[in-house]
């Protein structure tokens, strides 16, 4: 039963963005400040990845910790109420997810995977965003051997 009138949770899950979210500015800041040029949410691409780096064939998606299940993190935790409902929810969601890299990766495209919880602290975020250009920066120069 949820403690909140329908109202209410109403409102809350409306401020709740799919994407143009503070952890995809994050990135989308940070890349554009190392020089990597992008585009995102792309409707020609399975699942309109976050980040789109054509040149590259890179794509990006920046996922919500509860949304996507990321496992063993707290904020990937099902609620206590409705769990049937959150399980099967998260479920379809990860299924999706996996579904959609692997349409990628068949048409060429290489992934990269980002949890909010890797963004949570100026400290972790920091690490993070370095290791991301770091490994888009490496498919650069594959994608010119190749």
């Amino acid at each position: 039963m949820d403690t909140l009138s329908k109202e209410k949770r109403s409102s809350i899950m409306a401020a709740v963005h799919s994407k143009d979210t503070t952890t995809e500015f994050l990135v989308r800041r940070y890349l554009w400040a190392q020089g990597i040029r992008y585009r995102v949410h792309l409707a020609d691409l399975p699942g309109k990845p976050d980040i789109v780096i054509r040149r590259w064939k890179v794509a990006v998606f920046i996922h919500g910790c509860f949304w996507h299940g990321h496992e063993n993190c707290q904020r990937g935790r099902l609620p206590k109420s409705r769990t049937k409902y959150w399980r099967s929810k998260v479920a379809s969601n990860k299924e999706r997810d996996r579904s959609i890299v692997r349409k990628l990766r068949a048409e060429g495209w290489r992934c990269v995977v980002v949890w909010e919880c890797q963004l949570r602290t100026q400290r972790a975020a920091s690490i993070t965003l370095q290791l991301i250009a770091g490994q888009i920066q490496s498919m650069r120069a594959e994608s010119r051997i190749a």
